[in-house]
């Protein structure tokens, strides 16, 4: 099974639609959302994916409300600020990663198969290495899925990320967005 990684859309709907014509080509059966929407015109651009949608918040999620009931109309799961879901025989955490102590303990815990975050804009693992022990928590962070913008010009000096990851080959691939 395929599943799609993304976090840190913030309000980039461009690399939104990007990245969801890249979940269908890809023909992704989930999407894993590690916060940051920031407001529901992302989540509104997200009913537009032929996958399931699953998701937690960010710590800058402030349409909350607009955000679940996106959710609710796609029968995608919003799950809070802290979720897990089952796939293939793997349990994947998902948090966004704004406590470094709770990330570090979600972690250790070895709870989770994979633990999908976002938040610190740093992509992890730092390689493209397969998974190979299931007796730890590896940890996936796409990057952020937006550009960003460092100038008043409006330039951008970084592109968005996403991850497509095969539960069955445990392997995982880093998509550039070409926006």
């Amino acid at each position: 099974m395929k599943i799609g990684i993304i976090s840190d859309t913030h309000d980039d709907i461009e690399n939104v639609q990007e990245s969801i014509e890249i979940f269908n080509k890809e023909k992704v059966d989930y999407v894993i959302h590690a916060g940051d929407y920031i407001f529901s015109g992302v989540t509104k651009e997200l009913k537009k994916l032929n996958s399931k949608l699953i998701g937690d918040l960010g710590n800058n999620d402030i349409e909350r409300v607009e955000i679940l009931q996106d959710f609710l109309d796609i029968n995608g799961e919003l799950k809070g600020e802290m979720g897990e879901i089952t796939l293939d025989g793997l349990k994947f955490g998902i948090y966004h990663g704004t406590s470094n102590e709770i990330k570090k303990s979600l972690i250790n815990s070895k709870k989770y198969n994979i633990l999908v975050c976002g938040h610190t804009h740093k992509r992890q693992p730092e390689s493209s290495w397969g998974i190979k022990d299931d007796k730890e928590t590896f940890v996936l962070n796409p990057r952020p899925a937006h550009r960003k913008n460092t100038s008043i010009s409006g330039l951008f000096d970084q592109i968005g990320r996403i991850i497509i990851f095969d539960t069955l080959s445990k392997e995982y691939e880093f998509v550039d967005l070409s926006k």
